[in-house]
Order: structure tokens, then C-alpha cells, then sequence
């Protein structure tokens, strides 16, 4: 859809607010190749309910490549350098960052960061910089705006659902799904025009 309005209307929107649309691939498609700002909620599942050290409590170093964990050691892509290394990223996209076992062995928080494996790892995706900005403008109060501006679009929807039983399309074929959305959004927006028209007069019936 960003596609074709570029493309027909020439319309570069600054930004973009959505729900169901943080993952990655499309948070980078947004940031590095249009240059729009994502108001969208970013997918992450790092979160852990175990007790143990989160992927939010390791900080990443863009100078070093590395994270930084809370007992102030580094996890780094590689621990030691082999002779004819492989590619840094799966086939999904994904990089490791692993501690050292010797670090995790001696550290005294080991309980609470990897109490089940030799040393920690810490996953990142190609396009973590894109998935940071939309943390970033997240917090900010421009996203609250676009937020709220983004429900009220998505009321009109539930409005067609709900008050004007859009809930299936009964003509058949892409013109009569046209003509019936055509006809149910008009519908919808005389009522809105009529609650923004003064009242008129009062008639007494006879």
C-alpha cells in the first residue's frame, strides 16, 4: 500500500502508526529503505519469566560489537579468532553474542543468568537498529499521538462491524465488494455529518 501511494499520488509519508506490524524485517523495510518513522509496537519475546537475567539487563556496545552483562563482562559474536570463520548471521537473520565459559564459570551470578547452560547467549537481529528506534519513539509523545489517532481509524472499522452489520460482504466479485464498501462508507459518513450539523428548528406535531 506504501508502494502504490508513493507511486500514484507521489505522497512520502513521515511516519507510520500500526499494531501488528513490528517485526523486523518490516521495522528495517520502513527505516532503511523509505526513511519513515514506525509507530508501531516492536515484537519481542526476550522477556524472561524464570528469575533469570532478561535480554533488556545485557547493554549493547556499538564501538566494541559486544554486550556488556551485569557482572561487567563482554559477549562477543566470537570468543577467539578461527582460521576460515562462517557467516556472522543465520539464515533467519539472527546473530549469537556468547560469553566466555571461563567468565561464567568463576562469576557469581551464574544462578541468575544461565543456571542451565555453559555460558550465556544473547541473540540480535540484523536489523536491531531499526527495532531500537521504534523502542526510542515509543517512549516518546509523538507516539502517544499517533496512537490514539490510529484507534480512531480503527473505530470507523468496528463501527461498520458492529452498527452497520458489515460483518460479511454479500455481493459477489471485486466490483460488487466495492460498490457494497462504497455504499456502507457513505452511509457511515452521512451519520457522522449529521451530528456535526447545528439543529434546526423544532416542529410541534399538529
Amino acid at each position: 500500500m506504501i508502494e502504490r501511494t508513493q507511486d500514484r499520488f507521489d505522497l512520502w509519508p513521515a511516519r507510520l502508526a500500526a499494531d501488528a506490524y513490528g517485526s523486523a524485517d518490516n521495522l528495517a523495510w520502513l527505516v532503511h529503505e523509505r526513511g519513515i518513522e514506525p509507530h508501531i509496537p516492536v515484537f519481542d519475546k526476550s522477556e524472561r519469566q524464570d528469575g533469570t537475567f532478561s535480554r533488556s539487563e545485557f547493554a549493547y556496545d556499538h564501538d566494541q560489537d559486544a554486550y556488556g552483562c551485569p557482572a561487567g563482562k563482554l559477549l562477543r559474536q566470537r570468543q577467539r579468532t578461527y582460521r576460515t570463520p562462517g557467516p556472522l548471521a543465520d539464515e533467519d537473520g539472527m546473530m549469537r553474542y556468547r560469553a566466555s565459559k571461563h567468565d561464567c564459570d568463576a562469576c557469581p551470578m551464574k544462578r541468575r543468568c544461565c543456571p542451565n547452560t555453559p555460558a550465556r547467549k544473547i541473540p540480535r537481529s540484523i536489523h536491531e537498529g531499526a527495532r531500537d528506534m521504534a523502542r526510542a519513539i515509543a517512549a516518546t509523545d509523538e507516539y502517544s499521538t499517533s496512537r490514539r489517532q490510529r484507534k480512531k481509524v480503527e473505530m470507523l472499522f468496528a463501527h461498520l462491524k458492529r452498527i452497520l452489520r458489515l460483518d460479511r460482504l454479500r455481493l459477489r466479485g471485486p466490483y460488487g465488494v466495492r460498490d457494497e464498501l462504497h455504499r456502507a462508507a457513505a452511509a457511515q459518513n452521512l451519520r457522522r455529518l449529521a451530528k456535526l450539523l447545528p439543529d434546526g428548528p423544532q416542529v410541534m406535531p399538529a
